[in-house]
C-alpha cells in the first residue's frame, strides 16, 4: 500500500543530500525540480545525480519540471547549463514562425532529457488573448484555432525530443486570476470552453501528449462547489467528453487555492476526483492521508490500483520496466 500511494505523488525535489532517504520512506513516482535546484550544480553533475536515483528506485522515476519560456523557465534560466532561457512561445512565434518555435522547443527539450528530464509540464494550452489576463504571457496569446496549432506543434517537438509534454490548465485558465495566491472563480458558461478553451486541450490529446493537468479554478459550470483539481465533475469532462485516456495530474497542492483543505485533504478530494497523479510539496503528508483514506475505506483500493497501473503501463511503454 506505501509503494502505490507514494506512485501517484510527484514530490517537490528534496535536494541530492536527501532524496535517496525520501525514495526509501515514501516511494514517489516522481519528483519536480525547481530552478532551485539547478543553482550549483553542473550539467554533467545533475545527470549523475538523477541517474543515480534512477538506479535507486526500484521503479523508474518521472524528473518534472516547468520549461514552458518566457517567465517560467526553471531549468534553462541557469547559464551554466543553457546558453540563453527559453523564450516565450509568443516570443519565439514572433520571431521564427511556427517551424522554428518547434526546432527551438526540440532543442531544448533534449537538453532536458541529458539532464536526466523526462517530463516537462508544458504547453500552456490556456486561451489568451488580452495581455491584462494572468495567464497572458504565459499563453500564446492568439485564439484558440492559433493557439491549437502551437500545441499540436509543441507537443510533436516535446516528445520527439523523448519527452513527456503535459497539457495544463484544464479546463482552460481565461481570464481569471492567480491561483498561487487565492481561489479564482470562473464564471464562464459552458459554450465558452466548448467553442474555445478545450479546443487547444483537444488538439494536444490528439497529437499524443501523454499528461493533463488540472487547474484549482472553480470552473461554476461545471462544479461551482470545489476547484477542478479536486472536482470529479471536471474529470469526467476531460476522460468522457475530451476522451482523454492518459495521467491526469493536479497542479501543484501547495498553492493558496486548495490550502483551505488541510491535513493531507487536498491530496485524498484529488484522487477521488480521478486524478492519477498528485504535485505535492507535502508529500510527507499527503501520501500518509492517502493510505489512511484507504484504510478506512474512503478510497477504495480498486481506485487506487486504476490509478497506479495506469502510471506505471505508461513507465512500460516508455520501455523503462519490462
Amino acid at each position: 500500500p506505501e509503494e502505490k500511494a507514494g506512485q501517484l505523488v510527484l514530490a517537490r525535489y528534496p535536494g541530492a543530500s536527501i532524496a535517496a532517504e525520501v525514495l526509501e520512506e515514501f516511494h514517489p513516482g516522481g519528483f519536480t525540480l525547481f530552478a532551485a535546484d539547478f543553482q550549483d550544480g553542473t550539467p554533467e553533475g545533475i545527470a549523475a545525480e538523477l541517474a543515480q536515483l534512477q538506479q535507486d528506485s526500484g521503479i523508474p522515476l518521472l524528473f518534472a519540471v516547468d520549461e514552458e519560456g518566457g517567465t517560467v523557465t526553471r531549468a534553462s534560466r541557469d547559464p551554466k547549463l543553457f546558453a540563453q532561457p527559453l523564450p516565450s512561445p509568443q516570443e519565439l512565434y514572433a520571431a521564427r514562425g511556427m517551424d522554428g518555435l518547434a526546432a527551438k522547443t526540440l532543442d531544448y527539450n533534449k537538453q532536458l532529457l541529458a539532464l536526466g528530464i523526462n517530463v516537462n509540464l508544458a504547453p500552456v494550452c490556456d486561451v489568451s488573448t488580452d495581455a491584462g489576463d494572468f495567464i497572458y504571457a504565459r499563453s500564446f496569446g492568439r485564439d484558440a484555432a492559433a493557439t491549437s496549432e502551437f500545441v499540436t506543434a509543441a507537443v510533436g517537438a516535446i516528445r520527439d525530443a523523448g519527452v513527456a509534454a503535459v497539457l495544463k490548465h484544464f479546463p482552460g485558465y481565461g481570464n481569471n486570476a492567480d491561483t498561487h495566491t487565492g481561489v479564482a472563480i470562473d464564471k464562464r458558461p459552458y459554450e465558452t470552453f466548448e467553442e474555445s478553451d478545450f479546443l487547444p486541450f483537444e488538439a494536444g490529446i490528439a497529437a499524443g501528449a501523454p499528461f493533463v493537468l488540472v487547474s484549482h479554478n472553480v470552473a461554476e459550470c461545471m462544479d461551482a462547489a470545489l476547484p477542478a483539481s479536486l472536482s470529479p465533475a471536471v474529470h469526467e469532462v476531460l476522460r468522457e467528453t475530451l476522451g482523454f485516456d492518459g495521467i491526469v495530474i493536479t497542479d501543484d497542492l501547495a498553492m493558496d487555492a486548495v490550502k483551505r483543505y488541510a491535513n493531507g485533504e487536498a491530496a485524498v478530494l484529488a484522487v477521488l476526483a480521478g486524478n492519477d497523479m498528485l504535485i505535492t510539496s507535502d508529500y510527507q503528508n499527503d501520501i500518509p492521508a492517502v493510505l489512511a483514506a484507504v484504510a478506512d475505506g474512503r478510497i477504495t483500493e480498486r481506485e487506487i490500483d486504476a490509478h497506479v497501473l495506469r502510471i506505471l503501463r505508461y513507465k512500460q511503454a516508455q520501455g523503462w520496466i519490462e
